[in-house]
């Protein structure tokens, strides 16, 4: 921010200078000290105001672009409320604006997300049934056919053990 105020108060204080010189350049033959403290005075009062300005100017814009890098840092919760009704201040409520945009759809998205995932879930669980259910069945099968296997190895042992005996 102090770049910012030196480089708004730097014109101001040039060009303060500036006519001070030229009206020094004009009244020269008159100059006595009476004159020379009030250019003094005038040199002081136009840094003062110089700097008043700058900062005026400055202290809103910093504050703007404090919200700003915030905002691109992810912190969607800062706003920014500045007392002046000028383009700085609307700058600063388009500035809000966009952060509550953003933070609604950061929820929306997450909220989206968390749905998304409950209806994943849900799926995956009754996938995860119908498999037990089928595993189930495989093994019932396969009983089955162990059992016929078994029955029909012993029918065949009784046809041999018949054969056998004719």
């Amino acid at each position: 921010m102090a770049k910012l105020t030196f480089k708004i108060a730097l014109p101001i204080i040039i060009t303060g200078i500036f006519i001070i010189t030229a009206v020094i350049a004009i009244i020269y033959d008159q100059l006595n000290v009476s004159l020379y403290v009030t250019i003094g005075l005038l040199l002081v009062y136009t840094i003062f105001y110089s700097m008043a300005v700058s900062r005026r100017v400055a202290t809103p814009v910093g504050k703007i672009l404090k919200e700003a890098k915030e905002l691109s840092r992810g912190n969607l919760s800062d706003r920014v409320y500045l007392e002046t009704r000028d383009e700085l201040a609307e700058l600063a409520q388009v500035l809000n604006e966009i952060a509550e945009k953003l933070e609604i759809d950061r929820e929306e998205k997450y909220n989206s997300e968390k749905a998304l995932g409950i209806k994943v879930k849900v799926k995956t669980q009754e996938f995860q049934e119908t498999i037990e259910a089928l595993e189930q069945k495989v093994r019932n099968r396969t009983i089955e056919l162990e059992r016929l296997i078994k029955e029909t190895e012993r029918l065949q042992n009784e046809l041999n053990e018949l054969k056998k005996k004719q």
